[in-house]
């Protein structure tokens, strides 16, 4: 006997695809035999955590292994908030800014009900609210970026959350402020705005605006920030959204505690506190790798997509999932865009020169195709 899962489960879990990681870089290595992996599918910070996280980590006791964790991330949330003016129920720390994904659209949404993002954009806002039961209206981009006009026309009553990536991934295009706030203007109060900043350190648009400093003039605002890119910390998963406290109130409520493990609480405030100068070399590195790409690529007559975050995309002139594959067997680990809905693209990570000289000369000679006798 076995379980009926057409009838235990879900309709809209069982026709979900699931999301299937990379094994990890020892396997690849053995099965694409090479010796070493750059890794620019991820978008990590080639420079890793700030000095301040790095000691965090490496004062770790190991006892403290065995103990819970604070439940609401008790320090980290009260340097959040008033690094921003904001007070401390108005953050909630969650395990990576997916956990935080999910506690938002688990408090506002219920079958019948759907959200509004673009269709190439961080595709975890499609995934959770799919096999949540929630139907994911996407948008298509106009001009990289996202349409304003289209996702309000596509509000209906059943909309309770727009989603935007600012900047977006994968496309680097941002919201400057004005135009974030005369979006907020024509939504009005009745619906979630969530504004996804994971990528915000390392903007350097003037015109970028801090939405941290917009929520006390919308309330129904919620802005995700994360670890795991600038601050180098993806590998102890801790992300995190603000908001207006009634707003956010509901959203604690949706809640798993102790997801957000002590390590990673205290390397997160080091990294906060870091004064070494992290963020401005970070910045240094990408501003320096994403011009030398620019001008390689454009030697090789590749278009470029390359605005704001550490990566930018490429369009090749054959399949993005083939060039995976060969560009893997020659120690390159890319991001194939297919399942971005980007087919014949791949992003990559802008990281340090030799890495973005190995992906060059590896994209050469695949590009190259195979020697003829």
């Amino acid at each position: 006997m076995h379980p009926d899962l057409e009838f235990l489960v879900p309709a809209y879990v069982r026709g979900f695809e699931p999301y299937i990681p990379s094994k990890p870089d020892a396997e690849l290595k053995t099965l694409y035999g090479v010796s070493r992996l750059f890794r620019l599918n991820n978008n990590e910070n080639a420079l890793g955590p700030p000095p301040a996280a790095r000691e965090a980590i490496r004062n770790f006791p190991p006892f403290r292994a065995s103990l819970y964790p604070s439940g609401d991330s008790y320090y980290l949330s009260r340097e959040i908030a008033a690094r921003h003016g904001l007070q401390p129920d108005q953050i909630i720390v969650g395990n990576g800014a997916n956990e935080v994904i999910a506690f938002a659209i688990k408090a506002f949404c219920e079958p019948g009900d759907n959200i509004v993002t673009a269709d190439r954009t961080f595709a975890v806002y499609e995934w959770v609210a799919t096999f949540s039961g929630i139907t994911a209206n996407l948008i298509p981009l106009k001009d990289n970026g996202f349409d304003d006009e289209a996702m309000l026309r596509a509000i209906d009553r059943r909309t309770k959350i727009l989603f935007l990536c600012n900047p977006n991934n994968p496309t680097g295009a941002y919201w400057a402020k004005d135009r974030l706030i005369a979006f907020l203007e024509r939504v009005g109060d009745n619906r979630i705005v969530v504004v996804d900043e994971a990528y915000c350190e390392f903007v350097e648009a003037t015109d970028y605006p801090d939405g941290m400093k917009l929520i006390a003039d919308y309330p129904n605002l919620v802005i995700f920030r994360t670890f795991s890119k600038m601050y180098g910390l993806g590998g102890l998963r801790i992300g995190y959204l603000a908001g207006a406290s009634e707003v956010v109130d509901m959203i604690r409520r949706t809640c798993v505690v102790y997801s957000v493990n002590g390590l990673a609480q205290e390397a997160a405030l080091a990294a906060l506190r870091d004064e070494t100068g992290h963020i401005e070399r970070t910045r240094e590195m990408v501003r320096d790798s994403r011009a030398y790409l620019k001008e390689e690529l454009g030697k090789m007559n590749l278009p470029v997509i390359a605005g704001e975050g550490n990566f930018l995309v490429v369009r090749l002139p054959g399949s993005d999932t083939l060039a995976y594959r060969r560009l893997m067997g020659e120690g390159v680990m890319i991001r194939p865009m297919t399942s971005f809905r980007y087919p014949n693209h791949i992003r990559i990570t802008l990281a340090l020169p030799e890495a973005m000289e190995a992906f060059v000369g590896a994209l050469r000679k695949i590009l190259a195709g195979p020697r003829r006798p």
